[in-house]
């Protein structure tokens, strides 16, 4: 029997997030990338929005034995539904109706998003990395820069590439970035 699957697109594409095997680079269709807030969360985190006409790059991995419950626990705020087109692979969403956007009071913490593009540029390259930025919605939202005092649990040391690939990313969306 197969084991079944979950398709990651945020920081679940960073390796050093997680352990999961049997991992593969996948794109899927009907799918975008946007910055919400959850009642569930203080601070927005990426979710994967129904988007007809759009397609987003992630990583697809076993969930041996069917054992959801740690990876339930990782993504606490998000519905686990199955996913069409790849078979027995489910997707984390916020249900459209259970989330708003990003604000002010709700900001993208820069650990976070750190955690994802360092994902996205060891998986996909520097194309892959920009092509993140260029497929996530919700760069409106002020982002908290907290790199001195990470807030994000599974934060990660960026490289200097790494560091200045994200800053530029940011500065060319002409993102506000707040102090922590």
């Amino acid at each position: 029997m197969t084991a079944p699957r979950f398709f990651g697109y945020g920081s679940l594409v960073n390796r050093a997030t997680q352990d999961y095997p049997n991992i593969r680079q996948e794109r899927i269709k009907g799918w975008a990338r946007a910055w919400r807030h959850t009642r569930l969360r203080e601070v927005a985190f990426l979710t994967a929005i129904r988007s007809p006409l759009s397609e987003i790059d992630g990583l697809s991995a076993d969930v041996p034995e069917a054992d959801w419950p740690a990876l339930d626990a990782r993504e606490f705020a998000y519905d686990r539904v199955a996913l069409d087109g790849l078979s027995n692979t489910v997707i984390y969403e916020i249900p459209e109706g259970k989330h708003s956007a990003a604000s002010q009071t709700h900001p993208i913490l820069l650990s976070y998003l750190d955690v994802v593009v360092q994902g996205y540029l060891n998986e996909f390259g520097e194309a892959g990395a920009a092509l993140f930025f260029a497929t996530t919605h919700g760069w409106e939202a002020p982002i908290l820069n907290d790199r001195s005092a990470p807030r994000y649990p599974r934060h990660q040391t960026l490289n200097t590439f790494e560091t200045e690939f994200v800053d530029d990313a940011l500065s060319a969306l002409d993102c506000t970035i707040t102090r922590a």
